[in-house]
């Protein structure tokens, strides 16, 4: 419904100036109590609200954050938004969401959009084919800080929230070791990304360093059906592996797909473990142990950083959320 109820509507109603309504409205001192009154009833009984854009436009300030993420649908992306828009409510900012669908053309095309609505601040994951960040950099030349979080650019000096990749591959590896495991399918996602090289680099080393008589064998897949595809082919070899290690929940569900249809027993047949935001391990029975990467802690966290550029912090930091083993009954 379009609002009348401008400034203009109540100055004219009232028989004051603009500049009277508006101060009032702000609860100005020079404003007595009883123009205030007068005002801010009749601004209730018209709903009034501000002209939000205009405020901005007047006085270069917005109060306006964009989220930037592959896919909204994934339950890591959706509890790292939760914690996000749950701090941005407390701190009376609202939150301006886009998918960029793990398309670099895409989320060029969201950058520029979320620019035109003059947000204050930027918090992006980057897709599989993103490869260069200068695009983004440039916001920080029009005082709009970018915090990239959990896909973020390898090398460049920038505000990064991350998981702690290493040591989360490190500690799903230590417990497959520990259980004595002796051939381990590992699927990890688009070696573009910044986090799946971590994670696949720590994962091997940890092996060859306390395992190396361990076999592993390494699969790269991209999606849910792709970790099924290849789970599958492997449960059908003549030596199928007796572990697997999934780098994520998709790939997860893909490799839970392929043992159902097998009819393999957990952990009798075959043992699962995953980096896990935490939700998907649960659907399962035996819940899937899993080393924990959770989106929600790693918003509250983003958001403290973004904070902070807010308020003038200007130098770059790269802040990591550490992982812990979750224990189900899967490895």
């Amino acid at each position: 419904m379009h609002q009348n109820s401008t400034l203009k509507k109540l100055s004219e109603m009232l028989g004051i100036s603009i500049s009277t309504v508006s101060r009032a409205l702000k609860d100005h001192p020079d404003i007595s109590t009883k123009t205030k009154l007068r005002v801010k009833e009749l601004a209730a009984a018209m709903e009034y609200e501000p002209n939000t854009y205009a405020i901005q436009l007047r006085t270069n300030q917005s109060r306006v954050l964009g989220v930037m993420v592959p896919n909204v649908a994934n339950y890591f992306y959706d509890s790292f938004i939760a914690a996000v828009e749950e701090e941005a409510r407390l701190n009376e900012y609202s939150v301006l969401i886009m998918q960029s669908g793990e398309n670099a053309a895409v989320e060029l095309e969201n950058l520029n959009l979320l620019r035109r609505n003059r947000i204050a601040g930027l918090f992006v994951s980057l897709t599989t084919e993103t490869k260069e960040i200068k695009s983004f950099l440039k916001l920080n030349d029009i005082d709009v800080p970018v915090i990239f979080f959990d896909r973020v650019p390898e090398f460049e000096a920038c505000n990064k929230i991350c998981l702690a990749d290493k040591d989360a591959a490190r500690i799903a590896a230590e417990a497959i070791i520990a259980k004595k495991k002796k051939y381990v399918l590992g699927l990890f996602g688009h070696l573009n990304l910044s986090i799946s090289k971590k994670r696949l680099e720590s994962f091997k080393e940890t092996f060859e360093q306390k395992s190396p008589q361990t076999k592993i064998d390494i699969a790269i897949q991209l999606n849910e059906e792709e970790a099924k595809q290849i789970t599958a082919k492997k449960l059908t070899a003549k030596k199928r592996p007796d572990a697997i290690f999934c780098m994520g929940d998709l790939t997860l569900i893909g490799v839970m797909q392929a043992i159902q249809e097998k009819k393999l027993r957990i952990p009798e047949d075959i043992g699962v473990i995953t980096i896990s935001n935490g939700f998907i391990p649960t659907l399962y029975y035996p819940k899937i142990t899993y080393v924990e990467t959770s989106g929600y802690k790693l918003g509250k966290l983003a958001f403290t950083r973004m904070m902070s550029c807010l308020a003038g912090s200007s130098f770059v930091r790269e802040l990591t959320i550490d992982s812990i083993l979750v224990e189900g009954g899967s490895l």
